[in-house]
């Protein structure tokens, strides 16, 4: 889709095409036009497993919280 947009493409048909906002392609503009593919593809798997991580961390903190249960004190 951006290699549509930087060959012309208008903006507003991108985003008709495949069902995503303008601003959305705008975003990916600033994010992405610069990389090469392989780049692209790198960090959208780095988000992915910081994302990851990231769920990991707060259900640990919330097990610390609340205990394997669920519950709020117990096992304190």
């Amino acid at each position: 889709m951006l290699k549509e947009a930087e060959a012309g493409a208008k903006t507003a048909d991108l985003a008709r095409r495949h069902g995503v906002s303008e601003a959305t392609i705008y975003n990916w503009k600033s994010k992405y036009a610069r990389l090469e593919l392989s780049e692209a593809r790198r960090l959208k798997k780095l988000e992915c497993e910081n994302a990851k991580l990231k769920r990991l961390l707060a259900d640990a903190m919330l097990d610390q919280v609340t205990g394997p249960h669920g519950v709020v004190g117990v096992g304190r």
